[in-house]
This record gives C-alpha cells, structure tokens and sequence, in this order.
C-alpha cells in the first residue's frame, strides 16, 4: 500500500495539527515496514520540517514536493489533484480538513473539529467564509473520515449529515517528548523564560476560541481573593488574533507584572514548564480532542481544564473540570488545587497514568484499518 500523507501542517512553527501529522506519519511507517508513506507537500523538505527530524525517519517515509511553477499556487485545485492521478498512491489522506476534489486514489480527511462552524465568532470571517464552502464538500467527497473523539464524530454526523459507518474515531496521544522533568533540571529554562518558582500554566494559541478571558479575570480574582497566593500565570504560546480585549484587561486590572507571556517555545521548554507548574490550566471553549492537557498529564502536571464534551473525553476523571465561563469557580478551583498539595499530587499521578492509555502506535494501528477499510470501498 501507498500513502500520501498531506505534509502541508508541517509548516514551522508547528501546532497541533503539525504535531499530529508529523506523529502520526512517524507511527505509521514504524508499525507497518512492508507499506510506503510519502509525505506531500508543494514545498521543498526544509519549508515544512525540521531538518533534524529527517534521521527519525523509517526508510519506507519518503518527503516529497511540487517542482515551482504554477501548479504550486493552486495545490488543491490542481497541483494535488494531478499528482494523484499520476502517482500511484493508493491512499491519500488529508490530515488538516482538505482532500483534492477529483483525482482516482481513495481519499481519507481527518477532521479534527468544527470550530469554524459552530463557533464562528471565534475565527477570522474568511476562514468561516471558506470552512462554510468546502467542510461539507471534503466530508462528501472522501472515502472515510477520521475524527479524534465520540464527541467529534456526533457533530459531524449532524452538521456535515455523513453516516456514522464513514467515521472512524482513532484517538490522537501525548507526543513521545513528554515525560517528567526532575524539577532541579528545570531551573536554566525558568530562568531563560522569566518564569517564576511558582506559576499557573497556559499552553496554546492566544485567539478567542481558547478562553484567556476567562483564565486572566480567574487569576485577577485569585490575586485580589487572598494575599497567602501570589503565583505567576505563564502564558506559552503563539499570538494570535483578537487579543486587544485580553491585553486591554491585563493593563487595567494591574496584573501585568504577575503575568508572563513566553511566546512560542521548543518541545523540551514545554516538557520543562508542565513538569515544574503547580497547576496547568486549558480553558478552552472547544476542541476536538485537547491535546495539551493530555501532554501536561504525561509530564505529571495537574490539570484544570473545561467541561466540554471531547476535552472530558480525551482526560476522562484524571482533571479538575470548570464550566467555560464560569469566573468564580475557575477562581476557586485554582485557590484549593494550589493550597492542597496532596490534591495535586493525587491529580499528577492520575493524570500520568491517563496519558499512559493513548499512544501514537495506538493511533497508528487505528488509522492503518481506515486505510484498509477504505480501500474496500469504490
């Protein structure tokens, strides 16, 4: 069997989406030798990976990309589409919501969430605009579709109105790197990113879907809520957009000093600040699956995050869970997580012990029988 595997998401700097598809691509070639993989992508290996990487690679994962020209620019309408109908690939799958639309390959999309769909207010207007366009069409369009979580698949079934016998669920896993940090070997990177002795984690992109405004009035409440606790909130993670009303309430409230924003950092600088956190809280509105309160488990850290279906799928009964927009109790959660430190420990070991369940191979092995049953299907 010959797959393609879109290699588009590999863009630096790498998101979840990145993280899955590089895992995922990885797990596949290690668990089944006698396939090939090839990792497509309209541009040159050192656009979208890190050169590194390449000496992880199994023998039967090949890079490939689009020589330039005008094929490049119009990858999904044309460039993809010819190159599966020259090659012989007997799969291709598309590992961030796009299939090409014509071609002779059975096709698989994963579908990570619908977001853009059923929160659009959290999105640019073009990408809704776009998602709105072409969801439905990929949905159609391929041979099977792939969603992380039960919860994901429901909504797709309803909104996209495909069959459940399309949908496989194949659970996504902390990457390989997340383990704990003895927190003496953590120290270099606290002190290179600022980051005090005691904090409260954030890991993430800073855009409205992930709920910082609920996170930052929690924390202000915690500041003003008792003089005993004065710990640092650390925001890890890319800018970007609509951050003005969360920048805007840092500067009003007075907490900009307690507040740190680390920006983008590398896998073993996260490894290190989930490891040395007291408290890792995701407040995300929504996800398909939530991978970050997952990683900040294997590393041992205590985890708050919301309830929301496919988040308390993914961490099941290892987290202290919120309602999303509930301030206060955010506030009080984070005030009796901190002050308990057997609450914690009881929270890292359970916690440790659920990311232990979900692994690549897993995944792997799960999405090799979508492969399979979708070469089944005309």
């Amino acid at each position: 069997m010959l797959v393609g595997i879109d290699a588009l998401p590999l863009a630096p700097p790498l998101t979840g989406i990145g993280h899955y598809t590089f895992e995922l691509a990885r797990a596949l070639a290690e668990i089944s030798p006698a396939d090939q993989f090839r990792l497509i992508s309209p541009f040159p290996q050192r656009h979208f990976i890190n050169p590194g990487n390449e000496s992880e690679l199994s023998a039967n994962l090949h890079l490939t990309h689009m020589p330039r020209g005008p094929l490049r620019r119009r990858w999904w309408a044309l460039g993809l589409p010819l190159h599966t109908l020259l090659s012989p690939l007997d799969i291709f799958h598309g590992t961030n919501y796009e299939i090409p639309v014509w071609g002779r390959c059975r096709t698989v999309v994963t579908i990570h969430d619908l977001s853009l769909m059923l929160h659009p207010d959290t999105h640019e207007e073009a990408l809704v605009r776009r998602a709105r366009r072409r969801l439905p069409v990929m949905a159609r369009r391929a041979t099977m579709v792939v969603t992380a979580t039960e919860s994901a698949k429901r909504e797709v079934c309803e909104y996209l109105k495909i069959r459940p016998e399309k949908i496989a669920v194949t659970p996504f896993a902390p990457r390989r790197v997340f383990r704990p940090v003895p927190l003496e070997q953590t120290t270099e990177v606290r002190r290179r990113l600022g980051v005090d002795e005691e904090f409260l984690l954030y890991v993430g992109t800073i855009e409205p879907r992930k709920n910082l405004m609920t996170l930052v009035r929690a924390f202000d409440e915690v500041m003003r809520a008792t003089t005993a606790l004065r710990p640092q909130l650390v925001i890890a993670g890319r800018e970007g957009w609509l951050t003005d009303e969360l920048f805007s309430f840092i500067r009003h409230m007075g907490i900009g000093e307690r507040v740190r924003f680390t920006g983008y950092v590398s896998e073993d600088d996260l490894c290190a600040l989930y490891s040395a956190c007291r408290v890792c809280v995701y407040p995300s509105l929504y996800e398909g699956f939530g991978l970050p309160p997952l990683e900040a488990m294997a590393c041992g850290a205590p985890v708050i995050t919301t309830r929301t279906p496919s988040i308390m799928e993914a961490v099941g009964d290892a987290a202290r869970l919120f309602a999303p927009k509930d301030v206060p109790g955010l506030a009080r959660t984070i005030i009796e997580i901190m002050n308990d430190p057997d609450a914690r420990r009881h929270l890292s070991i359970a916690g440790r012990r659920r990311a232990a369940e979900f692994s690549w191979e897993k995944t792997a092995r799960a999405t090799l029988d979508v492969y399979r049953e979708a070469l089944k299907r005309a």
